[in-house]
């Protein structure tokens, strides 16, 4: 398995974050599209911010390592 750095957060986002349950921020990083290998993936590598009130998490399929996103809307 190979070692990752901790995900690059901005303040907010991590605010974000850190307020969604364990168990919950698991399944969002372990369901994300890839549009390389055209079916669900987990998200490796990545790093979040806010956007339009939106989390958007932006890292690596761990597959094929494209460039994958995930976008937590917000309340």
């Amino acid at each position: 398995m190979a070692i990752e750095s901790l995900p690059t957060f901005t303040k907010p986002a991590r605010q974000r974050w850190e307020s969604i349950p364990a168990d919950i921020r698991q399944r969002l990083l372990s369901n994300v599209w890839c549009g390389q290998c055209r079916h669900e993936t987990t998200i490796t590598n990545f790093s979040g911010a806010i956007k339009g009130g939106d989390l958007l998490l932006v890292g690596k399929c761990a597959e094929c390592h494209g460039d994958v996103a995930r976008v937590i809307e917000g309340s």
